[in-house]
């Protein structure tokens, strides 16, 4: 056992899913997709923390943006959506193929 501490956690392990998620879009752009494959949860998880990560950052002074989903078939924006899940199909065209929305902080 020499060198090994016993209840030793590196920092990524120490950290909540939503700080976690937190430095991650800190990052960068990233849709929830890529989020729940970043952090080992499931996608539907992302959309139940994304509101307490947006009441976090403002609390930090700092704001979750949502860069909104987009109609691949039309071009649509859903830029007047409040939700952070992404749309089921496009209002405008009735189409279902979207490019999800993207988070970033």
């Amino acid at each position: 056992m020499d060198g090994v501490v016993l209840g030793y956690r590196d920092e990524e392990q120490v950290k909540t899913i939503r700080q976690q998620m937190i430095a991650l879009l800190s990052e960068g752009e990233i849709d929830a997709k890529g989020i729940s494959q970043e952090l080992g949860i499931r996608e539907k998880e992302v959309y139940e923390h994304l509101p307490h990560v947006s009441r976090s950052t403002a609390a930090q002074g700092k704001r979750l943006i949502i860069i909104p989903a987009r109609c691949l078939g039309c071009g649509y924006v859903f830029k007047n959506r409040t939700r952070f899940t992404s749309p089921g199909r496009c209002p405008s065209c009735k189409g279902t193929h979207l490019q999800a929305p993207m988070y970033r902080i």
